[in-house]
């Protein structure tokens, strides 16, 4: 005699062991440029310029703030594996440089070794002038409009 009930238990049980164990796949997410290596590589210096460049590549994922004469093309492939934070697989910086007058003068990569990881220290960033708590700064400024020397009155604290 066999026990329907038992078989469809055991069905049940292996269908919920396989939807909680897909939510553990490994993600993998791919940000910014798509790098081609035989276009890259088809960039020579001193004959490509600006033009021939954006016509090549594309548009750049920024340009340097002094002088615009870096282009830089950023990509960036990215892991993670269920709720845990995502972590770089794979990072490519392509930096073009131009000189003045618009021409390639160098193309080089960076990978992942480059990047540097910067950390808070504590939470809480130091900054100059008074170091004030917050009821300090709440009612710090209780009775200071129009006190002598304050600025607050329009006759300058001082009667003729």
């Amino acid at each position: 005699m066999r026990l329907p009930g038992k078989r469809l238990s055991v069905i049940l049980a292996l269908s919920v062991v396989g939807v909680a164990l897909s939510g553990c796949t490994r993600i993998r997410t791919h940000q910014g440029y798509q790098v081609d290596a035989l276009l890259v590589d088809s960039l020579q210096p001193g004959i490509d310029n600006r033009e021939s460049v954006e016509g090549t590549l594309g548009r750049p994922t920024f340009v340097s703030e002094f002088g615009q004469q870096d282009w830089y093309y950023v990509s960036r492939d990215m892991k993670q594996l269920a709720f845990s934070n995502p972590k770089v697989a794979k990072q490519t910086v392509l930096r073009v440089r131009f000189d003045g007058a618009g021409n390639v003068t160098a193309v080089d990569r960076r990978g992942v070794e480059s990047a540097v990881n910067i950390s808070p220290k504590g939470g809480k960033t130091e900054t100059l002038g008074r170091n004030r708590t917050f009821f300090q700064e709440l009612f710090g400024n209780i009775g200071a409009v129009g006190a002598a020397g304050a600025g607050g009155g329009a006759g300058g604290g001082t009667a003729n």
